[in-house]
């Protein structure tokens, strides 16, 4: 009889890494979500949501009018920032609205 050969443990971050990106949608949308702060960053992220998209432009709801405001002004940079990400055309346009957080 064989002995059966024993391999050490393999981590399970890979594998689960691998089942989430295949599971994620392929939506202009969810692919947003999942860049959004690396994009934005982790300040600007903690502060607005990307919520909806339609044809390219997509709604990112913001915590405060000083946030969607600022986010304006720097609608620019996230935009590039996106399409260095996602590619060019993927989004058409950042618009900005103001409410509250979502549970």
């Amino acid at each position: 009889m064989r002995s059966a050969r024993r391999h050490a443990p393999r981590p399970l971050a890979p594998a689960l890494e691998a089942v989430v990106e295949r599971a994620a949608p392929r939506t202009t949308l969810a692919r947003v979500q999942g860049a959004w702060e690396s994009v934005a960053g982790p300040v600007v992220a903690a502060q607005s949501t990307p919520e909806s998209e339609r044809a390219g432009v997509i709604t990112v709801r913001c915590f405060s009018a000083v946030w969607a405001q600022e986010l304006e002004l720097l609608s620019g940079d996230l935009m590039a920032s996106l399409e260095a990400r996602l590619g060019a055309g993927a989004v058409r346009e950042l618009r900005f609205v103001t409410g509250t957080r979502r549970a």
